[in-house]
């Protein structure tokens, strides 16, 4: 059993992204510019920003935050989102969800330029992304190709049963590896709340990607022995065994299905370090105008 270390690779991309900056810079070009929509005081919301702020940093990146009371109006939020796709110095920015009841995420989403969507959730990214053209791709489901392409892992004729059917992991990484790629070329197999016979189903799986959100879901009677597991669910739980009195769980009852593996992600430093690496991958695709041109 091998651990796929998402913390490792997304550091080594972070310097091939910081590499690409220099040299683009150095040849008098423009510096990629990320920029933040927040609304309100989430503290999850706040740590995501965080993060990305100091992603940037790392990377050579300029970074904005706009941030906005949970009082704005959508019409209000509509308007900043126009100046943004109206601001020739922002090469992508992102809206962070969730935001306020009274605003309908879809709506903003569909307002966003998609030339500048480096979250890649706005229809025009999805349908590209769909029929295998070039486009901002998810966060998640583009962590997990990387995490495949870097550690070499066989893909093509295997079967993928993905767990969860969500816009957001399930219904991409599954359109992702049944396309005619590398990481791809997979029989895909889609299971949800309403699959019957689960277990059986996930025990022919040479790649199982659990993105439930339901802890421990996934147990060692679900898993053929070999199989590649990558975890993308994180729950937060009380635990009396940590300072914090809170841990990370992921949707794999990580101890008992590890050993029966090939390779597995850990909960946390899987997956999830790859999402923010996702997000700078897309901000300098949209800096160099390689998807829709300059």
């Amino acid at each position: 059993m091998e651990l796929l270390d998402g913390k490792r690779i997304a550091d080594e991309v972070k310097q091939e992204i910081a590499a690409e900056v220099e040299a683009i810079v150095k040849a008098g070009g423009k510096t990629p510019h990320l920029a933040a929509v927040l609304v309100g005081h989430d503290g999850a919301s706040e740590t995501y920003v965080g993060h990305k702020e100091k992603a940037c940093s790392q990377v050579g990146f300029k970074s904005t935050v706009l941030r906005f009371e949970d009082t704005i109006t959508e019409e209000e939020l509509l308007n900043a989102v126009a100046d943004l796709n109206n601001n020739p110095d922002i090469d992508g920015f992102i809206v962070q969800m969730p935001l306020p009841k009274h605003i309908s995420d879809q709506k903003v989403i569909e307002a966003i330029d998609p030339r500048k969507d480096v979250d890649g959730f706005h229809p025009v990214n999805v349908g590209r992304m769909t029929i295998g053209l070039p486009a901002y791709v998810s966060a998640t489901p583009d962590g997990i190709i990387e995490l495949l392409r870097r550690y070499k892992i066989e893909t093509a004729g295997k079967h993928c049963v993905v767990l969860g059917r969500s816009n957001i992991v399930g219904r991409p990484i599954a359109n992702l590896l049944s396309q005619k790629a590398y990481p791809g070329d997979c029989t895909v197999t889609m299971c949800h709340s309403r699959t019957k016979n689960l277990a059986e189903i996930t025990r022919t799986a040479d790649i199982l990607i659990a993105a439930l959100g339901s802890a421990e879901f996934v147990t060692a009677e679900m898993v053929k022995e070999g199989a590649v597991v990558i975890d993308v669910g994180i729950t937060r739980v009380k635990s009396d065994k940590t300072k914090s009195g809170w841990k990370l769980l992921g949707d794999v009852k990580f101890d008992e299905v590890a050993p029966k593996c090939s390779y597995i992600t850990p909960v946390p430093g899987g997956v999830g370090p790859l999402t923010i690496i996702s997000l700078m991958k897309n901000t300098l695709l949209a800096g160099k105008g390689a998807i829709y041109g300059k």
